[in-house]
């Protein structure tokens, strides 16, 4: 069964850190992003890595998330620092369709986990 898991959330305050994993069952990790969700907003992408150790970030998450892997755990961590009220939401990995491809739209995803909620208060 294939099956995406994340893990590490919860409520920090203005400027804490959290570190998220995702863990894969079922397949091996390749093209994994990072996304959040708030609500009554549209899913958005906050990084992405390849199998060679490529990533990309957006403005809104550059310098402050350092996405990362770990092929020994087929996990994929996003460290998160200096978080703001707005970082707010469900956190969601997804696998993208492509092994060498990195991309923050969610269209592109086809495997996802149930999420983690991170909330940032002020």
């Amino acid at each position: 069964q294939l099956q995406l898991v994340e893990s590490g959330g919860g409520s920090v305050q203005l400027g804490g850190s959290l570190k998220l994993s995702c863990t894969a069952s079922g397949f091996t990790l390749e093209a994994i992003g990072w996304f959040r969700q708030a609500p009554g907003y549209e899913r958005e992408g906050v990084s992405c890595i390849i199998s060679s150790g490529n990533t990309y970030y957006p403005i809104s998450a550059k310098g402050r998330f350092t996405i990362s892997r770990d092929s020994a755990k087929n996990t994929v961590s996003l460290e998160m620092k200096d978080l703001k009220p707005e970082d707010t939401g469900m956190y969601y990995c997804a696998e993208h369709r492509y092994h060498d491809r990195c991309s923050l739209h969610p269209a592109d995803y086809v495997y996802w986990g149930q999420g983690t909620q991170v909330t940032v208060s002020s």
